[in-house]
């Protein structure tokens, strides 16, 4: 199915099913997220099977180097906890409100003419994404829940599970009144291909993976593109911080799971701290085994300290240029000392890549700057970049993280999933036309009186 007619075809069906879905009560989307679940334990034994030969067969590619250690880790679904977390996932999105068909803003135009602002689906999605095929079951569940049909695309290592975690999805649609081809999948890169230049059917892209996958995405296609890139996070010790909070912010920040978009890559000292808290800081990511990659003077304030840690030659090692706009994605940590609070927020915005970025700070006036002036999805204060998640908002799962600044940003859930329609209803004898309204005589005036309405009322 490498074709343009075929992936016309596809991304038709798409579009087809998500215009039929729109007539469909909105109480069938949680229901064909019960029978989800039911057929995902139905088949938990043939995907968990599956996974594992994907495993075996992603081990082959890191032995011989054409896959990464980091990769390989997030392709893994083998483990009760995170076959767990992924049903949970689907209920948690299941007791969500319904996004859509929210009232945002209601007016009155003129006696018997209400316009009203109203939440909706974006349409038909493209969500392409790499190794973890727990996403397939992620993101169709929120796909299902607001409303928009879904074209999936996993990474090839996890083909043979994404495969029946599809299977399982197709099962419980085809137990509803939606479309079987509400959520579909596809497994090649040429399919994507075909699929990027379907503008016409394709409503939204949704990348999620490296750097190159995003904007080789961006340059190919003339739809619309949600994503992000790297997750280079920093986080900052300012002159005030506490040594306790430094210490479980920067750790868990960085080895709580080093694969994940939202681990820090860089460590930013205040140089007040360089002789106190610093050395501190850097034993205990050195009693996790990161590796720090330091700057002039964070690796002279170490080789000097009185406390010198027993991996300072074998972990310890200067800074390249390109460590700090590197995503290392594994227990390695790049560090430099700065002067200021400004300095560091002029140096995360030059280096980051706007994802999630914290401070460490007693100062509430440190803390507002940073929060205030850092340009990144997420700013945070005493709290770990890991807290950047779907999950862990509270949206049940998330699509991925938006790094961009035009309508969801952070990690998006079922809320960067709608959009809006204008609706407007007429009430009058005769409807209502524009050359009635206007600044000559006999003409109305229009109100604008606000409405207090949380649905429409037709």
């Amino acid at each position: 199915m490498t074709s343009t007619s075929t992936a016309r075809d596809i991304a038709r069906a798409a579009k087809a099913a998500f215009e039929a879905s729109q007539l469909v009560d909105p109480s069938e989307r949680n229901t064909a997220l019960e029978l989800l679940l039911d057929e995902l334990e139905k088949l938990k034994t043939d995907i968990l099977t599956a996974n594992k030969q994907d495993l075996e067969a992603a081990r082959v590619e890191v032995a011989s180097g054409k896959l990464s250690e980091s990769l390989l880790k997030r392709l893994d679904l083998s483990t009760e906890a995170k076959w767990t977390a992924m049903l949970q996932g689907v209920r948690d999105v299941a007791a969500l409100p319904d996004p859509t068909g929210r009232v945002t803003y209601a007016t009155r135009l003129d006696d018997g003419l209400e316009l009203y602002r109203v939440t909706c689906p974006i349409g038909s999605l493209l969500v392409i994404f790499e190794a973890r095929p727990e996403v397939v079951v992620n993101i169709a569940a929120l796909a299902i829940k607001s409303g928009n049909s879904a074209i999936l695309k996993g990474g090839k290592e996890s083909t043979r599970t994404a495969t029946l975690l599809a299977q399982a999805i197709r099962a419980a649609l085809a137990r509803t009144k939606f479309d079987a081809d509400y959520i579909q999948t596809v497994h090649t890169r040429a399919e994507v291909s075909s699929l990027l230049e379907q503008d016409r059917y394709i409503d939204l892209v949704i990348p999620r993976g490296s750097n190159e996958l995003v904007r080789s995405i961006q340059r190919s296609t003339q739809i619309p593109v949600m994503g992000h890139a790297d997750g280079i996070c920093a986080v900052y010790l300012d002159e005030s911080a506490d040594l306790a909070k430094a210490v479980r912010v920067a750790v868990d920040s960085k080895i709580n799971y080093p694969a994940a978009c939202n681990s820090a890559e860089t460590l930013i000292v205040h140089e007040s701290l360089l002789t106190s808290v610093w050395p501190k800081v850097a034993a205990a990511l050195l009693d996790k085994d990161v590796k720090l990659l330091c700057c002039p003077r964070t690796l002279d304030a170490l080789r000097q300290s009185q406390d010198t840690h027993p991996k300072l030659v074998t972990h310890v090692q200067p800074a390249t240029d390109d460590a700090f706009t590197t995503e290392h994605l594994s227990l390695t940590l790049s560090v430099t000392a700065l002067s200021s609070l400004s300095d560091a927020v002029k140096w995360i915005n030059g280096h980051s890549s706007h994802h999630t970025d914290t401070i460490v700070t007693e100062s509430a006036a440190a803390a507002s700057a940073f929060c205030r002036g850092v340009d990144s999805a997420g700013t945070f204060v005493n709290a770990s970049t890991r807290f950047a998640d779907g999950f862990r908002y509270g949206f049940g799962t998330e699509v991925g993280i938006s790094t961009g600044r035009v309508h969801a940003r952070g990690p998006v859930g079922l809320e960067g999933l709608v959009i809006y329609k204008y609706m407007m209803r007429s009430t009058a004898n005769g409807g209502h036309i524009v050359g009635e309204f206007g600044g000559g005589a006999g003409q109305k005036q229009f109100l604008h009186e606000k409405i207090e309405s949380q649905a429409v009322p037709f």
